[in-house]
């Protein structure tokens, strides 16, 4: 039997390197990563995670504008109620609840009580020959900035912006990008049904019916919320005109 020292030294032998000239090392080599393979497996990381941010950045851009046009839509639906549901507006009861968008402020809009003027025959909006009576409604369908109607004003925020509206009126929709400068929408008892003013101004003969607003982000995207003839809001639109 040949002595152990034997077999440890073939062993040794076997797994030896050997150097440039020949000669064995003495010492097993180590094979690690190439630079090129260093680097081919950064590119890989850094494109991974470009294409994850990239797509997290466009799902957030693309909820937070969602969001937004249903806080807009929570609103109109927050008018609504409050309309319909007689809430008291300081001392004046029976009022109409409405929300007024500005083309000169994009950015905000403002929810207030349609409080102004008081009752009376001569109003294009809630005419009634007895101001006294039960159900005598105050309010011109207008938005006035310098009777104390407002009740708050809500900013957009995000960069965000209602970039145009609209108002559906004797069968033509129309703008503000075609020319409209305000849109107020107000609702009071005891139909749904809006009463739809344009440019600071309700009308009779021939009310507007219906109105959509566009909601833009800086990103890009657009979203769009509608209000219909029968007090139906939907946040999610599936165009303006």
């Amino acid at each position: 039997m040949e002595p152990l020292h034997h077999h440890r030294n073939f062993i040794t032998h076997f797994f030896s390197v050997k150097g440039d000239d020949g000669s064995h090392s003495g010492r097993t080599r180590h094979r690690g990563f190439s630079l090129v393979e260093l680097l081919v497996v950064l590119a890989i990381m850094v494109i991974i995670t470009t294409i994850a941010l990239t797509s997290q950045s466009a799902f957030n851009k693309t909820l937070i504008l969602a969001n937004t046009a249903y806080d807009v839509a929570l609103t109109l639906r927050s008018a609504e109620t409050y309309g319909l549901g007689n809430r008291v507006a300081g001392s004046v009861a029976n009022a109409g609840y409405g929300i007024d968008f500005q083309k000169a402020t994009p950015g905000s809009f403002i929810l207030f009580a349609d409080t102004s003027p008081q009752s009376s025959n001569s109003t294009a909006c809630h005419p009634n020959p007895d101001p006294s009576a039960p159900n005598a409604r105050p309010g011109n369908c207008v938005y006035d900035a310098g009777s104390g109607e407002k009740v708050t004003s809500y900013a957009l925020g995000n960069g965000i912006t209602i970039s145009d509206f609209c108002a559906y009126q004797l069968s033509v929709w129309s703008c503000a990008s075609g020319g409209l400068s305000s849109l107020d929408i107000i609702f009071s008892r005891p139909n749904p049904d809006p009463f739809i003013s344009v440019n600071g101004s309700y009308s009779t003969v021939s009310p507007v019916t219906r109105a959509c607003l566009t909601l833009s982000s800086p990103q890009g995207g657009s979203r769009f919320v509608s209000v219909g003839t029968s007090g139906e809001i939907t946040a999610n639109a599936a165009s303006c005109p």
